[in-house]
């Protein structure tokens, strides 16, 4: 996820404005142009879908991450003073436990693993494991990496860092086992964001854009995209920082889950076959 600098109104906005466009203004701009055109989605077909249903979702909350276990939502948000993991509860939205990260940390990813839920933060060069029920931490270890999105296929822990690639790692030691470079007509798909494992696939929130990238696992090839810019419609979300971002699968209820940054609504969505 992003926050402009002009919305932080201080000076600090440009050491901690997470993965701001001026970080690499040329990059940036020239892969979400290409993105945005066409020429990389062209080859990979646009799923329809329907809304099932919407829920309450929190509008402070500048969501990082999303997973879904048992009606209960899990969640991390970020911005350095701001950032907390948190339950709650999808029938009424109350929340239910909460844990504050430092005020120094920018919250980023999670994932659950056997009773733990494993965090990221974005640019602080550290992680968290934490008691899935109570919320209380119970390890931290270093990050090398830009930490973005996070899910799991059962076997491997799936990371990102706004590049193209995905890591798969060790669940416990975190080491890296093997990556796949995410294309769609060959070329590189570049700022991967949320993950999440959906029938065997990874499905990813492109940051800044309204789409979701249907990716193969093996291969890394798109397979197929969601666009959901009706979406951010219907949430009533504004802003250059209230992008899409958060995807969470009940795989009890083959239910799916989307919402946004600082939206105010949570959707369930069902996939057309493309």
């Amino acid at each position: 996820g992003a926050i402009l600098p002009a919305l932080r109104g201080d000076d600090s906005a440009d050491r901690s404005c997470h993965k701001q466009v001026m970080a690499g203004p040329l990059r940036f701009s020239v892969a979400l142009a290409f993105l945005l055109a066409g020429g990389a989605a062209a080859a990979a077909p646009i799923c329809r879908y329907g809304v099932v249903r919407t829920h309450r979702h929190d509008p402070a909350a500048f969501t990082e991450g999303l997973f879904i276990r048992g009606g209960v939502m899990f969640e991390s948000t970020g911005l350095e003073g701001q950032s907390v993991i948190r339950r709650w509860r999808l029938a009424d939205g109350k929340v239910l436990t909460e844990a504050r990260l430092p005020p120094e940390l920018f919250g980023e990813g999670i994932v659950d693993w056997q009773g733990e839920i494993i965090s990221l933060t974005w640019r602080n060069g550290v992680g968290f494991r934490w008691d899935m029920e109570t919320l209380k931490p119970k390890a931290r270890f270093s990050w090398s990496h830009e930490g973005w999105g996070l899910t799991q296929d059962g076997r491997n822990i799936i990371a990102s860092d706004g590049s193209p690639v995905l890591r798969f790692l060790d669940p416990q030691s975190l080491a890296e086992r093997r990556s796949i470079t995410v294309t769609d007509a060959g070329q590189p798909v570049a700022n991967l964001n949320e993950l999440e494992w959906v029938r065997g696939e990874i499905l990813a929130n492109v940051w800044m854009t309204d789409r979701i990238a249907r990716i193969d696992p093996a291969t890394g090839r798109v397979k197929a995209w969601l666009d959901l810019a009706k979406l951010r419609r219907l949430a009533g979300a504004s802003g250059p920082n209230a992008v899409l971002n958060g995807i969470a699968y009940d795989y009890r209820g083959d239910r799916l889950f989307v919402t946004g940054k600082n939206w105010p609504k949570l959707f369930e969505i069902r996939l057309a076959r493309c």
